[in-house]
Parts: structure tokens; C-alpha cells; sequence
């Protein structure tokens, strides 16, 4: 008998069943307008996010300034909370609420290095536009520290035994993770901006 022990889990679907080219245009239009008189979040991109703009370390709770944003937290809380009942963490949803919430802008060229979200539980993404040839999200085996002597998986090898996987998200779609998953954006091969808003979730 073989089993399939500690699965890792990525969430993916539409953030709504209505049309959302009308809040992604809202977004956009916010996200641009912020990219372009957040003083600080510039000199931290330059610093952080290279050839790119987030606010990240600058404007990184946009859900509560802002009423579109504060929407888009309404709706994403839906989505946390089915994945919080599938995980079957032992915890009430509601005691998860959104902790921090930033804007991702990223040019042609543009990459992020692998990371995680330490300290909170659950984090995601939110796409606004995903322009032809843009950036997948890559995600990390969590072992991957632990294999050692291990050999490489085959090319073709199936999705559970592979070490990386990457997820080509479309407009509109919000792709939730547990946070200590290691994960990366690619280069942005488009000619295209490619804007998204990212997201943590704390236990509270």
C-alpha cells in the first residue's frame, strides 16, 4: 500500500461569478494612481522589488483606506474560509481576518525572488491583469531542505512527485496558499504591466 501523506494545497478560482472587469479597471486605475505619488513605496521597490513598484513597505493595509479594496477584502474573505474549512485547521474562519494588503506592479522584465510570508497563516493574490506571457506563480516544494541524497524527479513526472509547480492565474482569479509555502514570480515576459494585489491573513 502507498499513501499519500502531508499534501501541500493551493487554492485557485474566480474571485466572483459576476463579471469583475469593472473592479479590476477600479483597481488598476487605483494602483497606478498610488505607483505614482507613493514616495516611499518608490525608494523601497527600488531597493526591494527592482525595475517594479509595490507597496509593500510602504501602503500594505490598502483594505482599509480605501473602499475598493475594502470590497475586495469582503470577497476574498469568502474564498479564505472555504480553504481554512478544506485544510480543516481547528480554528472559527472568522478568527482569521486580513492583516495586510499591497499593490504589485510589475513592467516587462521584472521578477520577484523566492519568498515566504512568515508569521501569518494564510496569504494570496488577487489578479487585476495577466497581459499574454506574463509571470506564473512558482511554488516550492516545502521538503525541499530536507531531500538531501534524493535524485530529481523526470520531466513528465506527476504533479504530486514534482519539486516546483507553477500556476498561470488569469484576471479575476484569487490563488490562496498557507504562508510558510515558498514561492517566486518569473520574470514577466509580456510587454505588458502585469498588476496584482497580494494579501496576508493573521490568526487573531
Amino acid at each position: 500500500m502507498i499513501q499519500s501523506l502531508f499534501p501541500t494545497f493551493i487554492y485557485a478560482a474566480s474571485l466572483t461569478k459576476e463579471s469583475t472587469l469593472g473592479l479590476n479597471k477600479e483597481i488598476a486605475k487605483e494602483a497606478i494612481r498610488y505607483s505614482e505619488i507613493d514616495e516611499e513605496g518608490q525608494l523601497w521597490s527600488l531597493k526591494n522589488y527592482k525595475g517594479g513598484y509595490t507597496s509593500y513597505g510602504s501602503i500594505s493595509q490598502l483594505h482599509k483606506i480605501s473602499t475598493t479594496f475594502e470590497n475586495l477584502e469582503k470577497q476574498i474573505n469568502k474564498h479564505v474560509r472555504r480553504f481554512v474549512k478544506h485544510l480543516e485547521m481547528d480554528i472559527d474562519p472568522k478568527e482569521l481576518r486580513m492583516s495586510s494588503c499591497w499593490i504589485n506592479i510589475m513592467p516587462p522584465d521584472v521578477n520577484h525572488s523566492m519568498h515566504l510570508h512568515p508569521l501569518s497563516v494564510i496569504s494570496g493574490t488577487y489578479y487585476v491583469q495577466t497581459p499574454k506571457n506574463c509571470s506564473a506563480i512558482k511554488f516550492e516544494d516545502p521538503r525541499m531542505d530536507s531531500f538531501m541524497a534524493s535524485p530529481p524527479r523526470k520531466h513528465n513526472a506527476k504533479l504530486p512527485n514534482q519539486r516546483y509547480h507553477s500556476l498561470d492565474p488569469k484576471a479575476g482569479q484569487v490563488v490562496l496558499f498557507e504562508s510558510w509555502l515558498r514561492h517566486e514570480v518569473p520574470r514577466n515576459n509580456s510587454n505588458k504591466e502585469r498588476i496584482s494585489i497580494s494579501f496576508n491573513y493573521d490568526w487573531v
